[in-house]
């Protein structure tokens, strides 16, 4: 058991967008520790909420389908919590610039709305913030580190930084003891494959095990890092485990940056099937493309001694060997 993770023992821990992606990957590992996991998910069709992710785990935790977005709800659902872990969030840059409202709502008016519940009704509370490295924007220099600057090029970058920052003024004014962990392309079991909104690497995935044609955009040397979602789980509870971290931004990230085509090659060994091309950017993707992106996360790791532990060819087979043996279950509409 990793270091901070008996910390979850008898814990009241609740999961926003806990049946998302990430989320229900996190409460998966909760349960094991022994927490006492409450998970609340919308179960909008289009974010990635799926019963199927807590399959098997229905007796062993509670889910209550709710929108962060609702105060009376969160005021009524923070009280006996412990640690939150705040995942709730629209995250299709995409959807973001096609329709800001919503992305508004989500990523900042919510993000408020929980906050207020904390302090209002639990400020003893520690919250654990999803953001992301989009709010970077283009990078200046390569790695990126947290003393980059905060430019982002898309809707979703500015209200993901402006809700990333109500955490830190909640910790340094409020005392509601909160962070946020600024994640790189996370990739794994359980993520939305319905569409290629959320990202490029699930969809890949998915064009893989259905052994389609996978379209790499201009010549395919960008290069990213990607990074396992076990390995973000135990970046989240080193995160909620850890007082030296409240008030702080840090990168979550993978080890080696990979060109999109690498990736695509290394992919399409892994599972066996797919096959590679080369188009056009997007016009509407290519406004919003940032290049080449990679983090520096050892900032993170010399605080609470996270580090990632599983390498992108082995986090490629055990997503592939996941997605062949549950596909149908992310194509259907969450129910």
């Amino acid at each position: 058991m990793p270091a901070g993770n008996s910390t979850y023992h008898g814990r009241r821990v609740m999961i926003t967008g806990g049946l998302g992606f990430i989320g229900s990957n996190l409460a998966r590992t909760l349960v094991e520790l022994g927490a006492d996991v409450l998970l609340v998910d919308s179960l909008i069709p289009e974010y990635g909420g799926n019963l199927f992710n807590v399959d098997g785990l229905e007796s062993r935790l509670r889910v209550n389908v709710a929108d962060v977005r609702q105060q009376s709800t969160m005021n009524y659902l923070v009280r006996d919590r412990d640690i939150i872990f705040n995942l709730a969030g629209q995250v299709s840059h995409i959807d973001s610039m096609r329709d800001p409202e919503t992305d508004l709502e989500i990523n900042c008016r919510a993000q408020l709305t929980l906050l207020e519940a904390c302090r209002r009704n639990n400020p003893a509370a520690k919250v654990v913030f999803a953001g992301t490295r989009q709010v970077y924007g283009k990078p200046v220099s390569l790695p990126v580190d947290e003393n980059h600057l905060v430019q982002p090029t898309d809707i979703n970058g500015i209200n993901k930084a402006a809700g990333e920052y109500y955490h830190l003024v909640y910790n340094n004014v409020f005392g509601v003891r909160a962070l946020s962990l600024r994640l790189t392309n996370v990739y794994g079991p359980r993520q939305l494959v319905k569409h290629n909104r959320q990202g490029f690497i699930g969809w890949f995935i998915r064009l893989a095990v259905e052994d389609r044609e996978i379209q790499v955009y201009g010549d395919g040397s960008q290069l990213r890092d990607f990074v396992f979602v076990d390995d973000v789980v135990e970046a989240f509870l080193a995160a909620g485990a850890s007082d030296d971290v409240n008030g702080g931004v840090f990168n979550v990230g993978g080890c080696e940056p990979i060109s999109h085509r690498d990736l695509v090659q290394l992919l399409i060994e892994t599972a066996g099937s797919g096959r590679m091309t080369f188009v056009e950017w997007p016009p509407e993707k290519k406004a919003i493309d940032i290049g080449s992106f990679y983090t520096d996360s050892s900032k993170f790791r010399r605080t609470t001694g996270w580090q990632p532990t599983v390498d992108l060819r082995e986090g490629l087979r055990r997503t592939v060997d996941f997605y062949r043996a549950h596909l149908s279950k992310y194509l259907e509409a969450a129910s």
